[in-house]
């Protein structure tokens, strides 16, 4: 788009000069709830999925105990920072109406493409319908929302034809990027390593929309133009394919401030996670 600053506009922590402490709240907060669920014996760590030592899923069980529904958490970085243990407690809201929670890490560029990202998280998702055998709500935060879209937007039967259509009828995407293209003119490229051609075929916004399921698109209101757009573009191209999609702007939050209602089992952020969590 002529005129726009994609360096300014895709740079969420020099936006949130309070970024810091945000991430030493949530090293915290997801340090002590690994602690009380691993207490409570609801916690399984490290489990591995691929062959790396990033490819590992934690396990947080829903605090009722015994079978229920299942959700996948991805977690952002711009594909190439933080790690998932960060997020442990992501998991507490959902977990507290008794769903189970898989908190999932990936490789990281430039040692990898975001295309081998994507793959990982499909190799993460195959590891979950092995192990529960039951299609799943997958929710991510800013990459982990591009992420999130890739999977509910795969076409699983292509992969295997022993695997259901739906295996993720519903996703909920918070601060997602779902078109890639302005990230090669930005400085963050160095390490994502995209052109043209690859930010278009990793953009999920470009992809055939998953026609019978449900996808919301959050965003926080104080975040930049473009993050604003992105939120509202994929809703808007889904909605138009088929998807049941919903799109929010919610108010007083910033880049990084606007998943902490995951954590909130009463909140209105995780209940509407419990009603993504039930679409078949």
């Amino acid at each position: 788009m002529p005129g726009v600053d994609y360096e300014v506009e895709y740079n969420n922590r020099a936006r949130v000069p309070e970024h810091p402490q945000i991430f030493a709240r949530w090293t915290r907060e997801a340090s002590a709830y690994r602690e009380r669920t691993a207490v409570e014996k609801r916690a399984e760590l490290g489990l591995s999925y691929g062959s790396s030592a990033r490819q590992i899923i934690d396990l947080f069980h829903g605090a009722s105990g015994g079978a229920g529904p299942l959700a996948l958490f991805i977690h952002g970085g711009y594909w190439r920072s933080l790690e998932p243990a960060m997020f442990s407690h992501m998991a507490a809201g959902l977990n507290a109406r008794g769903v189970t929670v898989a908190v999932a890490g990936y490789d990281l560029c430039p040692q990898v493409t975001i295309a081998t990202i994507i793959d990982q998280m499909r190799a993460a998702c195959l590891f979950l319908w092995r192990r529960f055998g039951q299609p799943f709500l997958v929710y991510g935060h800013s990459a982990g929302g591009h992420l999130a879209a890739a999977m509910q937007a795969t076409d699983w039967t292509a992969m295997d034809a022993g695997l259901p259509t739906r295996l993720v009828p519903a996703g909920c995407s918070i601060s997602g990027v779902f078109d890639l293209t302005p990230l090669v003119t930005v400085s963050m490229n160095d390490d994502l390593r995209l052109d043209p051609a690859e930010a278009l075929r990793v953009s999920p916004l470009f992809w055939p929309p998953p026609e019978g399921t449900r996808f919301d698109s959050l965003v926080g209101a104080r975040e930049s133009s473009e993050f604003l757009r992105q939120a509202r573009s994929i809703a808007d191209a889904w909605g138009k394919g088929g998807v049941a999609t919903r799109y929010d702007a919610i108010a007083g939050a910033d880049h990084f401030t606007v998943c902490d209602g995951l954590t909130d089992p009463t909140g209105p952020l995780v209940q509407r996670l419990v009603e993504l969590v039930w679409a078949r």
